[in-house]
């Protein structure tokens, strides 16, 4: 059968770091009472984003914790509160925004480890539980109100927060299960994980910061979950981490598949974040296992990490 491109590389990724046992909370929680029948689980690992000097940031959900592992994988816990710490990301000056399923967004000094909140309501009502943010260039936080919400009930959110001037717009209020987003390079695209729809939605952006069009970007097939966490490649390409399946998938610009990775271990590959030098290694979050994976492109596969807000390539040197 000739395909109309080619087929895609195919990586397997290796570990990074490993939660240590002292670390491992295997304990009940409110996110497992709500997620997994009540069954204790250990640590369920999201959010990884990168700090200017190369350490790997990180959240554990149930037990309200954020976690950190150095350039040689090493991990402590820098902060624990009470919350469900879903999405990470640095402001360029240095401070950490949250995306918390309990508590809406909250703000992370990451020299002293406080946590505080940073927008918890909107028109007077608390989230239906936020899930993942992205900063645009301009510092105005994009972030998904997932909740609960599938194919039975699509009335999950996204949001557009300016925390300068404090204006929050409601972008989209009909996704099943919205969670991972990211700009493409030019900002005039949002680019939406929608989990129960086993898809990724494209939804381009007006000059007034509306959607317009919004269309079906990806569609994926089988597996326990869906699209989860997405990043974006320097030539504007999609990666989206398929939890339930093990599986990341890095698209071009135009949706086709250029290569995938798949985990060693456990299907709960959640998040992803580029890293390394020049961006060339992608770092992914393993929920099973508690683990961080790795993945490294070499220059002739041309596929490394774009820009991100207050973080360029050279600083993950």
């Amino acid at each position: 059968m000739t395909y109309p491109f080619p087929e895609p590389l195919v990586l397997e990724a290796e570990v990074f770091a490993e939660l240590p046992a002292s670390l491992r909370r295997n304990r009940p929680s409110r996110w497992a009472d709500a997620n997994r029948g009540g069954e204790p689980v250990d640590s369920f690992l999201e959010g990884p984003s990168f700090d200017r000097e190369g350490n790997l940031w990180f959240v554990d959900i149930p037990h309200g914790r954020i976690l950190r592992a150095d350039p040689a994988g090493a991990i402590t816990e820098v902060a624990e509160y009470d919350g469900q710490p879903n999405g990470l990301k640095f402001h360029r000056d240095g401070t950490i925004y949250i995306a918390d399923y309990q508590n809406g967004i909250m703000r992370l000094d990451p020299t002293k480890g406080e946590v505080e909140p940073a927008l918890t309501q909107v028109d007077s009502e608390g989230f239906k539980g936020c899930n993942d943010l992205h900063f645009g260039q301009d510092g105005a936080i994009y972030f998904t109100d997932q909740g609960q919400t599938g194919l039975h009930d699509p009335s999950g959110r996204v949001y557009r927060w300016d925390p300068v001037s404090d204006d929050l717009h409601c972008l989209i209020d009909t996704a099943p299960s919205p969670n991972g987003l990211v700009l493409d390079l030019a900002e005039k695209v949002l680019f939406l994980a929608v989990t129960r729809a086993n898809a990724v939605w494209r939804l381009p952006l007006t000059t007034g910061g509306r959607v317009k069009k919004a269309g079906l970007f990806l569609q994926f097939s089988g597996g326990r979950a869906g699209p989860d966490g997405l990043a974006l490649t320097a030539a504007g390409g999609v990666v989206v981490c398929q939890t339930g399946m093990g599986l990341v998938w890095i698209h071009d610009a135009l949706g086709r598949p250029a290569a995938v990775i798949r985990s060693p271990l456990g299907l709960g590959t959640t998040n992803c974040a580029f890293g390394g030098p020049g961006g060339r290694t992608l770092y992914i979050t393993e929920s099973d296992s508690g683990t961080i994976l790795k993945a490294s492109f070499s220059p002739r596969h041309d596929i490394a990490g774009a820009p991100i807000f207050g973080l360029t390539n050279a600083e993950t040197a």
